[in-house]
């Protein structure tokens, strides 16, 4: 398997299927990749904010592709001419060879469409496809990231660490010690001010409790 980190929450998993996670991509000031340069099997979203939905959509669509995200998004991804399906907390499907479950997120969400007027639940996702991959997405800490970790036994844990929104430094280090992935990928950091954080400081904190950490530049790709 193979990830690619594209900035913010956006990765590119190539395993079983090629995926998109969270594909902010146009608006998004550290990514340089363009949606018409994005090929992929299967678009996933973790929750409807213009960050994380982001062109979607248009991905979608442009590559004939299946979007997976919470059932009110789908049925949002849907009424525009995407072949969609929808999951919800615990639940999961299987699209071509991969299976992709949703798991609890604490945040908030919605489609940034009409004022908020769709309100949605956030999420974290684990897609096995090959290797197994937790997306935390937009969340805080939360203790049931134990079960998250003892249920699915993740390769790879992708975890937001720039605060204001998400957890920060020292909150996803207690996240790490609970999910006890064999990989910790940082996200969700330094693409605007708000959110800078020192990510060099999670791998060294991380690393001295003998947890793995790789630390990712924009547009590079990792294989796991």
């Amino acid at each position: 398997m193979k990830l690619r980190w594209l900035g913010h929450s956006c990765f590119i998993i190539e395993g079983d299927d090629r995926i998109i996670v969270d594909p902010f991509i146009n608006g998004n000031p550290v990514c340089n990749l363009k949606t018409d340069e994005v090929k992929v099997d299967i678009v996933a979203v973790t929750h409807g904010h213009s960050d994380h939905l982001g062109d979607g959509i248009e991905i979608a669509k442009r590559n004939n592709a299946v979007f997976v995200a919470i059932h009110e998004i789908a049925q949002y991804a849907s009424g525009k001419g995407v072949t969609a399906e929808g999951i919800n907390m615990g639940g999961g499907v299987k699209v071509k060879n991969t299976e992709i479950f949703m798991t609890p997120a604490w945040h908030s969400s919605g489609l940034d469409e009409t004022n908020f007027v769709v309100s949605t639940s956030p999420a974290g996702l684990i897609i096995k496809s090959g290797k197994t991959v937790y997306h935390a997405g937009d969340t805080c800490l939360f203790s049931d990231m134990k079960l998250i970790g003892e249920i699915y036994e993740p390769d790879v844990a992708l975890l937001p660490i720039g605060g204001r929104y998400t957890m920060d430094v020292k909150q996803a280090l207690m996240a790490v010690e609970l999910i006890k992935a064999d990989l910790n990928i940082p996200m969700h950091y330094n693409t605007f001010d708000l959110i800078k954080a020192d990510a060099n400081e999670f791998k060294r904190i991380a690393e001295g409790k003998g947890f793995r950490v790789a630390l990712l530049e924009v547009n590079e790709e990792i294989e796991i």
